[in-house]
């Protein structure tokens, strides 16, 4: 959904000019695979938060406390690599996608914030790191990721995109009543809209890649409840167990086609090298 262009040659093509360093970016090019892996970790997000919550009997304190812990190790070796690498990346969304969805989960239900207080407090949270990202960069653009700086902002901004989609999803499934199904078909043609508007009307690139990846949050979450939750309550009754796994099945199976294919690498750049 955002083709941005670039004159800075394919990363490996070819080496960077005298005087000058080769800088990588962090995370994948956007392309459908992104879009569907994406989709199937918002998923992931949510039927995985449920299994541990009520199967493992953590409760939501517990879960929290271990998914942070594992996405804090994960943000580490992400932060340590020196380019993109499929595995590590999308193993720290599928983990922050756990630990989004906890945040909005834990202020709903064991501090009783009501979910427009929190679509607020995450929407304004967003637009704050946001601000305080384009000041001190320039750009928001996911195609120069290629610092520590861009990079924790990149995350911090994730974070808050899965607690925003959380908090906004589940009041416009309570406010609506439209039921898994009929959530799921909405925020996909909301995600369309946006795609429209990018590609026929001229909207701008960073801001609809960002309001996509709000959006696939509670798409995402609408698919799994549908899939895992009883037929009694509008699902198909598969599980958040079975749900789970196929769902980590699938997106094991693209992101080892994408380490092996390379696909979804994005461009490097060049930069003045130091001294």
């Amino acid at each position: 959904m955002t083709q941005e262009t670039s004159r800075i040659p394919v990363a490996g093509s070819a080496t960077a000019a005298p005087g000058r360093r080769s800088r990588w970016n962090k995370v994948p090019e956007v392309t459908v695979y992104f879009w569907v892996i994406k989709v199937l970790c918002t998923t992931v997000g949510e039927t995985a938060a449920d299994l541990l919550n009520q199967k493992a009997g953590l409760g939501l304190t517990g879960v929290s406390v271990l998914t942070s812990a594992l996405l804090a190790v994960v943000l580490v070796v992400q932060f340590r690599t020196r380019a993109y690498r499929a595995a590590v990346y999308w193993t720290a969304v599928a983990l922050i996608s756990v630990v989004g969805t906890l945040i909005s989960d834990n202020l709903t239900d064991n501090m009783g914030v009501p979910l427009e207080t929190s679509t607020t407090v995450f929407a304004v949270a967003l637009a704050v790191v946001f601000g305080i990202w384009y000041r001190r960069e320039r750009t928001l653009s996911i195609h120069s990721i290629d610092t520590g700086a861009r990079e924790a902002f990149y995350w911090l901004a994730v974070l808050f995109t899965f607690a925003l989609g959380t908090a906004a999803g589940d009041l416009v499934a309570e406010r609506m009543n439209l039921g898994y199904w009929l959530s799921a078909v909405l925020f996909a043609l909301a995600i369309a809209a946006v795609g429209v508007a990018h590609f026929a009307l001229g909207l701008d690139a960073v801001l609809s890649f960002w309001i996509a990846y709000i959006l696939t949050r509670p798409l995402g979450a609408s698919a799994g409840d549908y899939l895992s939750q009883p037929t009694g309550d509008g699902g198909l009754g598969l599980g958040t167990v079975v749900t789970s796994a196929l769902f980590l099945a699938v997106i094991l199976g693209l992101v080892t086609y994408l380490t092996v294919t390379r696909k979804d690498v994005t461009e490097e750049r060049a930069v003045p090298a130091a001294g």
